[in-house]
């Protein structure tokens, strides 16, 4: 076994006094609030958005399709999960059209007065054109509307796109961690 450090950054911003306001949603696009019957989609976008990215290194449950499923079920039944700030967005051209997920964000209170973010995930070919800022802000609202003074988010150093997207919404880096994972060589 050989042991690799991932640098993360944990990231907050506070929430009191801040009044967030989501970027409009693109043309086709539709914003869908936590229900049980999305959970599926939920986890369709988190392994289209993490499987082939360096997150899927860190955290092998965002590897495949099952362990992102098992993942969204492990979140959505915890006793502190936040499902005011927990939202997909699809594309869906036409109503008898399969709605395609693009993105999702789930999130949980993490201690007295603080959100936690658990994931923010875009699927690539979705990128870029908003779809993240929308997410965190909703999500951001939702913590703001349960009275959450602050919110706070990991993200893996390398992810540079998304530490800008976050600094872009206000979060600053609160203190650098490490993730130790262990890889298996024959």
């Amino acid at each position: 076994m050989i042991a690799t450090h991932f640098k993360r950054f944990r990231m907050q911003i506070n929430l009191r006094h801040r009044l967030v306001e989501p970027p409009p949603l693109p043309p086709g696009f539709q914003l869908l609030p936590w229900r049980n019957s999305l959970l599926e989609l939920h986890s369709a976008a988190k392994w289209a958005s993490f499987g082939h990215e360096i997150d899927a290194v860190v955290f092998s449950c965002l590897a495949d399709a099952t362990g992102c499923r098992q993942l969204m079920n492990d979140i959505v039944n915890r006793s502190n999960f936040a499902p005011q700030a927990t939202w997909l967005i699809v594309q869906q051209s036409r109503p008898e059209v399969h709605p395609i997920p693009c993105g999702t964000v789930q999130g949980v209170f993490d201690a007295a007065l603080v959100g936690s973010i658990q994931n923010v995930g875009v699927v690539p070919e979705y990128r870029g054109i908003g779809l993240g800022s929308i997410l965190l802000h909703r999500a951001l609202i939702g913590f703001q509307h349960a009275d959450q003074q602050f919110a706070t988010l990991e993200v893996t150093a390398r992810n540079t796109a998304a530490i800008r997207l976050y600094q872009r919404v206000g979060f600053e880096i609160a203190r650098t961690v490490y993730r130790s994972v262990d890889f298996a060589f024959d």
